[in-house]
Formats: structure tokens, sequence, C-alpha cells
């Protein structure tokens, strides 16, 4: 899995601090350096003093599930001949790499709000944004990378991509920023609601979660192919490995060890999140254990071990980890069924792209076993 991510890592990285070099030079105000350091900060490239750091960015999976994707696709047009004399400098790439750094400021945008709203004061071990500047400034800080995902994604007119197909993109990436919005503002209310259902959740999570990894690999579908049966596939491979992806984190935030997931073991229970395990607790539990559920979370001090453990045994009682496992396999089944039809090119660069993308699901599923 970190081999693949890695295989574009850099050229990701490269496109997508030319886009703030370039729109910060374009301001023309020196002033405006802190505006536009605080979003390199988000980025990590940044410490809290607006000093060049080697911090964690991410793994920049919804970008590279876009290259790989255009990869697949076959490149529009790409022939073996041009694939293996352009390969080492991936310059084939540059049609696609103004939409991949379009998304993932899209999802950076998405995290300081949802940092902001959740009051998280903490992203990958360093202050979120608001916890650093406040959140007046982090809210249009959000609002102004949000811009910038557009502007960039614009910029595939200047790389030879027609002006009815970016607009087709643009209307994608829009519709997709509203679904995210739409599974933020469910995802927040359910926090006070008591009648969630396992079918709400899902729904919450097909428009928070896997709605832009379906963006990514359908906008990375078609800047490589007009082959509708290929942009299908790939749109189909995003919504399924986004949906696995989410049910992942899901086990993982009740049942890793503290080593695997370098956090707070049963840290979601300790947060009282309602992720999919509670929530299928909750439909298949007796009445003691669901009253007792409620009462635990409904409750204003913070869970105790003991309480946890409470809640644990009844998540046992429910075989709701087996439930889970089972629905990641699904869908990691999904992912695995999309790829497998996906129409071949006879492209190597499109077979590496379509290996790398088994290889995440391998490792999404790896869970469930």
């Amino acid at each position: 899995m970190q081999s693949t991510l890695l295989r574009h890592q850099h050229t990701i990285d490269v496109a997508l601090r030319e886009t703030l070099r370039k729109i910060e030079q374009s301001s023309g105000v020196d002033t405006l350096s802190t505006y536009y350091g605080q979003m390199q900060y988000h980025l990590g490239w940044l410490d809290t003093h607006l000093q060049p750091t080697q911090s964690n960015p991410g793994k920049l999976l919804r970008p590279t599930l876009l290259l790989l994707s255009y990869e697949a696709a076959g490149a529009w047009g790409l022939t073996e001949a041009q694939a293996h004399e352009r390969q080492e400098r991936t310059s084939y790439l540059y049609r696609a790499l103004p939409a991949a750094v379009a998304v993932e400021l899209t999802h950076n945008f998405t995290l300081i709000h949802d940092d902001i709203e959740d009051s998280d004061t903490e992203r990958r071990h360093r202050p979120t944004l608001w916890n650093r500047w406040g959140v007046p400034q982090a809210i249009n800080t959000g609002d102004g990378m949000f811009a910038l995902a557009r502007h960039s994604l614009w910029g595939v007119l200047e790389r030879g991509v027609e002006g009815n197909l970016a607009a087709q993109l643009a209307i994608i990436l829009d519709r997709t920023v509203l679904e995210i919005a739409e599974g933020q503002f469910l995802d927040i209310s359910f926090e006070q609601r008591q009648d969630i259902s396992v079918a709400m959740y899902i729904d919450m999570i097909h428009r928070k979660t896997a709605a832009l990894m379906r963006c990514a690999t359908q906008i990375g579908a078609m800047l490589g192919t007009q082959d509708q049966e290929i942009i299908q596939r790939l749109q189909s491979f995003g919504t399924a490995i986004g949906l696995a992806f989410q049910v992942r984190d899901d086990l993982l935030g009740v049942w890793a060890t503290s080593a695997e997931l370098g956090k707070t073991q049963a840290g979601d229970i300790y947060r009282r999140k309602k992720s999919l395990p509670i929530l299928h607790a909750l439909e298949n539990a007796n009445e003691a254990d669901k009253q007792t559920l409620h009462n635990l979370y409904q409750q204003q001090d913070p869970l105790q071990v003991t309480q946890v453990e409470q809640i644990l045994a009844i998540l046992e009682r429910t075989e709701t980890r087996s439930y889970c496992q089972t629905f990641l396999r699904q869908h990691s089944q999904a992912a695995h069924d999309a790829l497998a039809n996906v129409p071949r090119t006879g492209l190597s660069i499109a077979h590496q792209a379509l290996a790398d993308m088994e290889t995440m699901v391998n490792f999404v599923e790896a869970v469930a076993n």
C-alpha cells in the first residue's frame, strides 16, 4: 500500500506547491503571505511560526486515485512507446494534474471546516488551523482553499482539455462538494438524535466519505478516455473503496490496538462516536443493553474504562464486529469486481494502475480477516 501511494506522491506534492506559489504571487500583496502560509501550515509544509518544516502531509489518497484512474483509462490515447518515453518524467500525467490538485485541495478545505465543527484541537499530531489562528481565520482559509480548488480545476483548459469536458468536470466537483456538505450536515445532526439507523449511517458516509473518492476516480477516468464503460467501472470502484475505507476506520476506531492505531484504543467509543459498530449494536441489542448504550452515550461525564468495557461487551453480544467485517468484505469485493471489469487498454501503465488499485483494496480488506 505504501509503495502504491508513493508512486505519484512527489508529482502531486510538486503540483500542489506550484499551485500555491503561483496564486500567492498573483495576489501581489506581501501582507497576504500569512494567509497563504496558513494554507501551507494545514498542508504540513510550514510550522506554527510559518517556517518550512517536515511534517505529515497526509496520504494524498484522493489525487492518487485520480491519477491511477487516468492511467487505467489509457491516459487519453497514450501509446506504449509514448508511455515508455515519458514515464521517468511522468509528463504523461500533465493533462490530469490540475484536477488531482483540485481534488486534494477540496479534501483539505473540508478537513479545515470539519475540525472547527467537531472542535478538534489536533490533526496529524499538530494544532488544528482554528486552534492556532482562531475560528474566523480558519473558516476564511478553508473558503479560500475551496476557491483555489475550483481555480486549479479550470487549469485543465491550459493542458489541452476541451471546454465542454472541463465544464463537465467542474459540475461533477461542485455536485460532490454539495454531497459532502450534505453528509456533514447529517453527521452533525446525528450527534443529538437517538433514532439513527444503520441505513441512515450508510447514506451519510456515501455522501461524506465515498463521494469524493468516486469524484476522483470518475474525473480521472474522464480525463483518460471517452469510453463510457471504463468511466462507469472506475466510478463504481471509487464508491466501493470509499465505503470500505470508512468502515475500515470504524473497525479500527473500536477494536484496533493502540500500537496499530497510533492513538487511544476504543477511541471512537471514548468519543461516543456513532459509527457503524454502535448503530448496529443499537439495532440488534436486547432492551437492557440498548438502554445501557443510550444512557452511556447521553451522559455528560467522560466515559470510564469500566463503562467502555460494558459497551465492548454489548458489541460482542450483538456480533457487531463480525457484521462490520462482512460489510467491509462486501464492499471490498464490489471494488475488486469493478476493477476486474474495467476494459483493458493493453497499456503497461494501465496494467500497473489497476494492480495498484487492487493493492489498495487488499490493504483495506485485510482488517476484515
